[in-house]
């Protein structure tokens, strides 16, 4: 069975389509009310800027996405389960500080932002008029992570971590329109196909530090899902070791990280952990075609319980036209954008732990989180140059499209 077609990556996702009412929020915005923006979420801070999509990035406002901070604390602090939960996120994925947001996307009308919050273990619609909470959807187990959003803007994927469950909600009301389960501790979600699929990237553990080879073992069932997005049946399971076996990398680690499809969706870039470098994958023929090593950071050490989650490298995108990737390496500290075809890398530009790649909103530049300097900054795809960076809030990741209303501004809660 085919799983992809017309080109919808999880960057790209957020385009509005015709308006719609969110219960609860700000008043019906017409279209040609909007204006487009990113979302930065400022994991540590428990905040997410808005900035300018293209040019110099400008910051435009902020939005406080843990109003309820007090509330969620106490419930935690009652329970020992989720305390221990809440703690081990702490000294593990968050390398010492509450990870207070990772995910975030506008509705389609623009009245709200849909934040996933892994220290709460949930999804909240924020109002970005009044910076109230519309609705608060609690995930199964008690850590959610990264999100997607279907091409027409009406649901939003989010991946409970440690049940490995993807919940699917409609993202006006954050009523559950359906599950799955995954592999091991499920990561990033794509839709494909016009929405028609959905695409799941579990990663396995990798808080622990057993991360010599000869202990890959313990890392636990890491493949990719491909299921049926309007009725979660499962479609397919892509199991990279015997793909990465039988392309003689069996050195490789099969927890797929961040990916990027090309506008036809026919090929998968992908990243997997401890690797200075990515992968093409041929979706018809089910097989990896070819592999990228990129330079390493002479300054990076060679201990892999040192690298952040396991990753070596975190983060990529590719342009419109799909001849350039943009690749973040996060614990090397560089970013680069590369020629397909090719493979062949353009110039390292110096960037502190990148952890995330989208694209600007007018397509000329590959944007990136540099979590380690608090910043967002924008590399030319044409000239391989850095072009623009702005200061943000505490240890930025995910950066998103999205879209507010045309005459926003912070709202005075946050």
């Amino acid at each position: 069975m085919a799983v992809a077609g017309s080109a919808t990556t999880a960057a790209a996702s957020a385009a509005p389509t015709a308006p719609r009412a969110t219960p609860g929020t700000a008043a019906h915005v017409g279209a040609a009310d909007l204006k487009e923006v990113m979302f930065v979420g400022n994991n540590w801070d428990g905040t997410a800027d808005v900035i300018a999509s293209h040019g110099d990035l400008a910051r435009i406002g902020r939005i406080n996405v843990i109003p309820d901070k007090d509330q969620r604390l106490a419930e935690i602090y009652l329970n020992p389960v989720k305390l221990i939960y809440f703690l081990g996120i702490r000294n593990g994925p968050g390398e010492g500080h509450d990870q207070f947001v990772d995910d975030m996307y506008s509705t389609p009308d623009g009245s709200a932002m849909v934040v996933s919050r892994p220290s709460f273990a949930d999804v909240v619609s924020i109002d970005l008029a009044t910076g109230r909470i519309n609705w608060r959807f609690p995930v199964s187990g008690y850590r959610s992570d990264h999100m997607a959003v279907s091409p027409d803007g009406t649901r939003v994927a989010v991946s409970a971590s440690t049940s490995n469950t993807v919940h699917v909600l409609d993202i006006r009301t954050g009523k559950q329109l359906g599950s799955f389960k995954t592999g091991d501790k499920p990561h990033e979600n794509v839709f494909t196909d016009g929405g028609k699929y959905l695409w799941n990237m579990s990663i396995g553990e990798v808080n622990t530090a057993l991360d010599d080879p000869a202990m890959d073992w313990t890392k636990g069932d890491r493949r990719i899902t491909v299921v049926d997005a309007t009725t979660f049946k499962e479609v397919k399971v892509i199991d990279m070791r015997s793909r990465l076996d039988a392309f003689g990398r069996k050195d490789l680690s099969d927890a797929v990280r961040p990916v990027a499809f090309t506008p036809d969706q026919s090929k998968l870039y992908f990243q997997v952990s401890f690797f200075n470098g990515f992968l093409e994958y041929d979706v018809a023929s089910d097989r990896i075609t070819r592999a990228k090593t990129l330079p390493k950071n002479p300054t990076t050490s060679e201990d892999r319980t040192t690298w952040v989650n396991d990753s070596r490298h975190h983060g990529m995108s590719m342009n419109s036209a799909g001849d350039k990737l943009c690749i973040a390496g996060t614990m090397d500290d560089y970013v680069t954008i590369v020629d397909r075809a090719s493979l062949q890398e353009g110039p390292l530009v110096p960037a502190s732990k990148p952890y995330w790649a989208t694209v600007s909103g007018d397509g000329a530049s590959c944007v990136i989180s540099e979590s380690g300097a608090d910043r967002v900054t924008a590399i030319d795809f044409a000239t391989g140059k850095k072009v623009a960076s702005v200061a943000v809030g505490d240890h930025p990741q995910r950066v998103r499209i999205a879209h507010v209303a045309a005459d926003w501004t912070s709202p005075s809660t946050s």
